[in-house]
């Protein structure tokens, strides 16, 4: 149960949305046993984001959570790349104005239960 919750400071389009899903689906697979089958991606934009006390430039705040007790931290590494080189192609934010924030839990619901 991967889940990438994107918010950025900037509008979007269903295109630019559509190329973040895709890049997101492939970049998941560096967490072990996950995939984009399972992988949920809510979009949040034009959210005011102050970087530094600043928010004349786009930035970007990345949750990615996914089910399970630990990750390899060279998993986080490839997604970290991954999803940065997305959003400065696809949207022009900067790496140096994005964070990504890394989760992992055993504690799921799902289809009126829990895993």
């Amino acid at each position: 149960m991967p889940v990438i919750h994107t918010h950025v400071s900037i509008a979007t389009t269903y295109e630019q949305r559509e190329a973040l899903k895709s890049a997101y689906g492939k970049a998941i697979s560096a967490v072990p046993g996950k995939s984009e089958g399972w992988l949920m991606c809510p979009f949040e934009d034009n959210m005011p984001i102050y970087f530094g006390g600043d928010d004349s430039r786009p930035a970007a705040y990345v949750e990615v959570n996914v089910f399970g007790r630990s990750v390899p931290s060279s998993a986080w590494e490839q997604l970290t790349e991954s999803i940065m080189s997305a959003l400065s192609t696809t949207l022009g934010i900067p790496e140096d104005r994005t964070y990504i924030r890394y989760t992992a839990t055993t504690d799921w619901g799902w289809n009126g239960g829990n895993f």
